[in-house]
């Protein structure tokens, strides 16, 4: 993967609330991986989806939520 086809994505963290910046693979689309918060470092479950235009687009919780 070159860094070049990682796309930037703001998000906020389900745990403190802070605004923090990511960057997302396209390659890890229907996957869910886990990223620590860069202000609290607590851990962060994605789950990446992509839209009909190709955005990428993650969905953020807890690792004690559940779905």
């Amino acid at each position: 993967m070159r860094r070049s086809d990682l796309q930037p994505y703001a998000i906020s963290c389900p745990y403190c609330g802070e605004r923090i910046d990511v960057l997302l693979d396209p390659e890890e689309v229907g996957q869910q991986y886990i990223e620590d918060c860069q202000v609290c470092c607590r851990p962060i479950v994605f789950n990446l989806v992509q839209d009909a235009e190709g955005e990428l687009h993650p969905t953020v919780h807890t690792e004690n939520d559940t779905f």
